[in-house]
């Protein structure tokens, strides 16, 4: 090998070796800073790209999840309502069997009735009152059932159909419309408590049908909030698949590329020492 003082071949490839250590150990820190083997689409831009795109379904998956929050929210606190007013159902039936009672005094039934209206007022407070978030599908206010998102690219819907428990809605209510017309139930006469009697068990029977409704689309949508949560658990999994980086190798990596930087940086002091070599031959 030609001996020059122009051109030290030996520091140019013990050069070239330390930078290329050196790159490889930056890449290496950056995996261990971060805990990402692909931080960027200069990394891998196939695999950066595609978990992008699934970055991107996990951010949709998470708008769907606060939406059948908000939905199970509805319909919690309409079943809590609901379940109430069928109680009190089951109260206003026992007022009027006792006024039913032929044997029963004008007294009696007066008492009855007092507390027989104030049931009545508690129903219709606690249907007008089932709100979340400005959301109320007791009160018969809108026939309109609520939709809410159930897929990622939001093409897929659930619904909670509205459920009108009101004494209107129950049919507990004066009817001037119908033929003939039809007064508000009270429990003053033995007729009008058996009339009453009459009307209350048809009500059970609409407010058993409409909250069993209401507790079927509930566990619908409980259903599908899980299913969500463990379709988003999965992405999370395969994304944290293609770019997370294994941090025990990447450890192991790092101690390499370590002691290779300390070795280059020898290599080259001692390549650069080679030109005093020349020294020594025009030495006397």
């Amino acid at each position: 090998m030609t001996s020059s003082i122009h051109t030290n071949t030996s520091a140019m490839i013990a050069l070239q070796n330390l930078n290329r250590t050196t790159d490889q150990l930056a890449l290496t820190q950056g995996r261990v800073s971060t805990g990402l083997k692909v931080q960027g689409a200069k990394d891998n831009a196939a695999v950066w790209a595609v978990a992008q795109g699934q970055r991107a379904d996990m951010g949709s998956l998470g708008a769907v999840t606060t939406s059948l929050n908000r939905a199970t929210s509805i319909a919690d606190v309409s079943l809590a309502a609901g379940e109430q007013i069928s109680d009190l159902l089951v109260e206003l039936k026992t007022k009027a069997t006792a006024a039913a009672d032929q044997s029963a005094t004008l007294a009696m039934r007066t008492s009855y009735n007092d507390e027989f209206q104030s049931l009545l007022k508690s129903i219709q407070s606690f249907a007008d009152n089932a709100i979340f978030d400005g959301s109320n599908i007791l009160d018969g206010s809108s026939p309109t059932a609520l939709s809410f998102l159930a897929s990622a690219d939001g093409g897929e819907t659930i619904t909670l159909n509205r459920q009108n428990l009101t004494l209107t809605g129950l049919g507990l209510t004066a009817d001037a419309t119908a033929t003939p017309a039809v007064a508000a139930p009270d429990l003053l006469t033995q007729a009008k408590a058996a009339d009453a009697l009459t009307r209350i068990d048809a009500a059970l029977a609409t407010s058993s049908a409409r909250l069993a409704e209401l507790g079927a689309q509930a566990k619908q949508i409980e259903r599908h909030t899980t299913y969500v949560g463990k379709l988003t658990d999965a992405l999370e999994s395969g994304i944290g698949n293609l770019v997370d980086a294994d941090l025990a190798k990447e450890s192991a990596r790092l101690q390499a590329l370590q002691v290779q930087q300390q070795l280059g940086t020898q290599a080259l002091s001692i390549a650069n020492q080679a030109p005093q070599v020349i020294l020594s031959l025009f030495q006397n």
